[in-house]
């Protein structure tokens, strides 16, 4: 196997955006310190059920509520918690390729697999200035997943820019979240050693059919095994089967893509019996209704899923 095709690897597959615990602490932000121990615990525990990795200080994760120690050490324990038994991707993001850098140099040092990073953040980046940033971060070493996310930083990773971002040495996949399933193959025809990871929950079944190659997901925070079994079945063409599994959970997935989505996975979280808890400030607690929605969606998925096991 090629040097690219090795870094390439690394990225694919079923890689979790992991939710971040916290406990009360008064003397912590927000009132809010990590608990790291149960982070370690929830790392190991999606890796159990069959997900292939964990990738922390992703926007799921808080990265931007937290401080720079806080960060560190939460890669780290990430690293440790499933060191020879999944990768981790660890999430770089900066307002500048200086602070992108920083953490890919860090992720490095602590033994990542891989770094995911977006364009500047904060900053409506111009085509040369988003390169720039991309090849600053990919000269630390890592294989880098660039992170399509244009709702949040005003800066789309088109297929045609992808293309060029792709002849960048160490740059090997890209997390597709423009919600637009169509980009798989017209990233694919531009960019085609360049793996596509759907980045979106409620379109990752149409992606991993259309030929995409990883998931890097907010959801198997809730349904590790199903969801693993989900990219499974997509992969090995078995259309029928992933769909029956897709559709009961897609009302629910469909939170992965709005405002409140880490909210909204941290109480699913809730309702299989695992700890969401709390986020830190600027996120607040659902208002009711969407409380209310999140709970009849994720009481469709989970009754789906009961009843589907007590078939088998």
């Amino acid at each position: 196997m090629s040097a690219g095709a090795e870094q390439a690897a690394v990225l694919t597959g079923v890689v979790v955006a992991t939710a971040l615990p916290y406990r009360d602490d008064p003397k912590a932000p927000a009132g809010l310190a990590v608990a790291y121990d149960r982070y370690a615990e929830h790392c190991r525990w999606l890796v159990d059920n069959g997900c292939a990795g964990v990738g922390p200080n992703g926007s799921l994760g808080e990265y931007s509520s937290l401080t720079d120690e806080e960060r560190r050490t939460v890669a780290r324990t990430a690293i440790a918690a499933v060191a020879g038994h999944g990768k981790v991707i660890v999430g770089v993001h900066g307002v500048g390729s200086h602070q992108a850098v920083r953490w890919a140099e860090a992720a490095a040092e602590d033994g990542a697999d891989g770094v995911l990073c977006l364009p500047p953040t904060m900053y409506r980046a111009n085509r040369g200035e988003v390169i720039a940033h991309f090849e600053a971060v990919a000269a630390v070493g890592l294989p880098v997943m660039v992170y399509n996310n244009p709702v949040d930083t005003k800066v789309d990773l088109t297929p045609g820019l992808l293309a060029e971002i792709a002849q960048i040495p160490n740059v090997a996949a890209v997390k597709e979240f423009s919600g637009d399933v169509r980009r798989v193959l017209e990233i694919k025809e531009h960019a085609p050693d360049l793996e596509v990871i759907s980045g979106a929950d409620d379109v990752a079944l149409e992606s991993l059919l259309m030929g995409a190659t990883g998931w890097f997901a907010g959801f198997p925070n809730v349904f590790p095994a199903e969801s693993a079994r989900l990219f499974e079945l997509a992969r090995a063409g078995k259309v029928a089967e992933a769909r029956a599994l897709y559709e009961p959970l897609v009302a629910a997935f469909r939170w992965d893509s709005r405002t409140e989505f880490v909210q909204a996975i941290k109480l699913g979280m809730e309702m299989v019996g695992r700890y969401g808890g709390p986020c830190r400030p600027p996120r607040g607690p659902l208002v009711p209704a969407h409380r209310e929605q999140v709970e009849a969606d994720m009481a469709k998925a989970i009754a789906a899923l009961t009843a589907e096991g007590q078939r088998s």
